[in-house]
């Protein structure tokens, strides 16, 4: 049975980490109020924007873009996939790291011919221990998301596609559902399937005037798509970004409960190993002292 020593320096022990996960608790929430802030900020010109194509497309549907599938084509393309994985720099964040890596496994299994773009240290290590080729790995932190990135990663992206070296493009990332729910995520960025802009969105009015496109309706669609696509990936990794955070936090909380539920039961041994060390203290002195006294008796 471990001693008053021990059990002392175990408490020690357990208090410093509690501070250290207290902080990190801290840390993690001012980056989430931070990241939800841009996140909102971030979804209205989304929306918009893909609203505005899917009003442009339903006025010129038969309109020949690579961005899209072609006509009465809607089954898989065969050839080379480029898959971009959004991962966090470190771990301790419960299984958000685990659910993006499992997703881009499950696409990997499906086209081997899958070439893996790579954002976040940790994603980084885990395809490397495993001999898994990456084709390019993006070495900015996962921390911070800005647009300039975001340009940078679909620029690279587009370059492949459009020179015909990618047939497909997916994005696997974290999208955060609500303030306490958040799944990992396989999207096709590229191409576009033409009944996802097909159809108007509720409550939206019907066109009643022809556009005109200038010079046309395909270099207008070829033009918006990169500031879409952009777009698209600034808004997972800033969506991915808040997932890390609200996941470091419940892991950081669920560490500071266990900390203290540990810490009552090791006060509480501290105290029943105290009490009977004092106890075996009176006992041995007490039995000293009638030990004497039946010496003097004699």
């Amino acid at each position: 049975m471990a001693g008053t020593k021990e059990i002392k320096t175990h408490i020690q022990s357990v208090g410093e980490t509690r501070k250290i996960t207290n902080a990190m608790y801290l840390i993690a929430s001012t980056k989430l109020q931070r990241a939800r802030q841009e996140l909102d900020q971030t979804r209205p010109y989304f929306e918009a924007l893909q609203g505005e194509i899917k009003r442009i497309f339903r006025t010129a549907y038969d309109v020949d873009s690579p961005y899209f599938y072609p006509l009465n084509n809607d089954a898989p393309l065969e050839g080379t996939y480029g898959c971009l994985v959004i991962t966090a720099d470190k771990g301790l964040a419960g299984a958000y790291n685990q659910n993006a890596i499992r997703e881009a496994l499950r696409l990997l299994e499906r086209n081997p011919d899958t070439k893996l773009f790579v954002v976040g240290e940790y994603g980084r290590r885990f395809f490397a221990q495993r001999r898994i080729p990456i084709e390019h790995s993006f070495l900015y932190t996962a921390q911070n998301p800005t647009m300039a990135r975001a340009r940078e990663i679909s620029a690279l992206l587009l370059d492949g596609f459009d020179r015909g070296e990618l047939r497909e493009i997916f994005v696997v990332y974290t999208d955060m559902e609500s303030a306490m729910s958040f799944q990992a995520r396989s999207t096709r960025l590229l191409p576009f399937h033409r009944t996802y802009f097909a159809q108007p969105p509720a409550g939206e009015r019907a066109v009643q005037d022809p556009f005109e496109f200038y010079p046309d309706a395909k270099a207008v669609l070829d033009g918006i798509m990169q500031s879409y696509v952009s777009g698209f990936i600034y808004s997972a990794l800033i969506d991915s970004f808040c997932c890390e955070q609200n996941a470091r936090m419940t892991a950081m909380d669920n560490a500071n409960r266990n900390a203290e539920k540990l810490l009552g039961e090791l006060s509480l041994q501290y105290n029943r190993v105290r009490q009977a060390a004092i106890t075996q203290e009176i006992t041995e002195i007490s039995a000293g002292a009638r030990a004497q006294r039946q010496k003097k008796g004699r």
